[in-house]
């Protein structure tokens, strides 16, 4: 004869109940530690340099970045002009034969990781979310400043930092609040795409999307040796940090 125990209804209906608390509680917590906002800036506003001259946005832009990676580097005229030279001397021939006055992404790029600012590289996204995850997360990992090209390609600005809604590097669905940036063509701005922001001012996706837009789809300006650029066009185009180790073990995963 085989005997069955049953619980009493009292006790059951209370470990049911214990069991619901903690399966609405866990998550709620879980969620709530994953959103937690996060925030990382890597300049200091004394990093500012403002552009010499109308055409120098690159040498000026790369001079801030430099400053930014190794504290008070450099704020001088006579660097930024050595440092525009070299993103020129480094940006290729333009494809109707003219002379540069100013000086390209691959260039900027280029420049960055001669001068000591570690590797970096040109990356172009679909939409400005993306854009400005990716910025996060290369900073984060890196600890140094984004380049971002606005104006549909003939300005430069600089992303030292930001706030998301959480780790970019640890939480899949952190998004990028505002972004901290340097123009350094402030305090002049244009009549055609706005005012500048203040050296390190946090400005939302939106009001950085009103400048930081995709670089013109016109291919015939993108191409440089190798064509390695043409697929920036109708992009929005980033100079990013990268280390090499870990860049190259992900695309290896691919």
């Amino acid at each position: 004869m085989t005997t069955t125990r049953t619980r009493a209804p009292g006790r059951l209906a209370g470990i049911a109940l214990i069991g619901l608390l903690l399966g609405l509680l866990l998550p709620t917590a879980a969620v709530s530690a994953a959103a937690r906002p996060y925030k990382l800036d890597v300049a200091a506003r004394s990093d500012f340099v403002a552009q010499t001259n109308f055409v120098q946005c690159v040498g000026a832009s790369m001079q801030m970045m430099l400053n930014m990676i190794e504290s008070g580097r450099d704020r001088t005229a006579r660097t930024q002009l050595r440092l525009q030279k070299l993103a020129r001397a480094w940006s290729g021939t333009r494809p109707d034969g003219r002379q540069r006055q100013g000086a390209s992404v691959r260039g900027w790029a280029a420049g960055l990781t001669i001068e000591g600012g570690g590797a970096y590289m040109l990356v172009g996204t679909t939409t400005l979310d993306e854009a400005l995850l990716a910025a996060a997360k290369a900073i984060a990992e890196t600890g140094r400043p984004v380049g971002l090209l606005v104006w549909r390609g003939r300005h430069a600005w600089v992303m030292s930092g930001f706030r998301a809604t959480g780790d970019p590097l640890t939480d899949p669905n952190a998004r990028v609040t505002s972004a901290n940036i340097y123009d350094p063509l402030y305090p002049h701005g244009s009549s055609v795409w706005g005012p500048s922001p203040r050296p390190g001012e946090a400005l939302s996706p939106s009001e950085v999307g009103r400048q930081f837009v995709q670089r013109r789809n016109n291919t015939s300006w993108l191409t440089g040796p190798g064509g390695e650029t043409s697929q920036l066009g109708g992009k929005y185009v980033l100079v990013l940090p990268y280390t090499p180790d870990l860049h190259a073990r992900a695309v290896n995963t691919l």
